[in-house]
């Protein structure tokens, strides 16, 4: 992780972005040595998201309170997939 602090970051904002976007790269912004803020790519928050939904799923199914669920021919037919 870069770390950066937010008066120098604000002369190099575009390009900590394309970084934090492009490279995957995570910038952390500092105020007064200490981490204020952080650039990441939008891909990262998925992944992120992906993998705690992808956990609450193995929780509730270890638990047994995971309700009936759709089956996959529904599905198709929510989506317009199937008569």
């Amino acid at each position: 992780m870069t770390e950066i602090a937010i008066s120098a970051a604000r002369s190099q904002l575009g390009d900590l972005v394309r970084r934090a976007a492009h490279g995957r790269e995570t910038i952390a912004l500092t105020d007064h040595g200490h981490v204020a803020a952080l650039l990441v790519s939008p891909q990262v928050i998925e992944d992120l998201e992906d993998a705690l939904a992808a956990a609450d799923y193995q929780r509730r199914k270890a638990e047994g309170t995971l309700g009936e669920g759709v089956s996959h021919e529904e599905v198709g037919r929510m989506l317009g997939l199937r008569p």
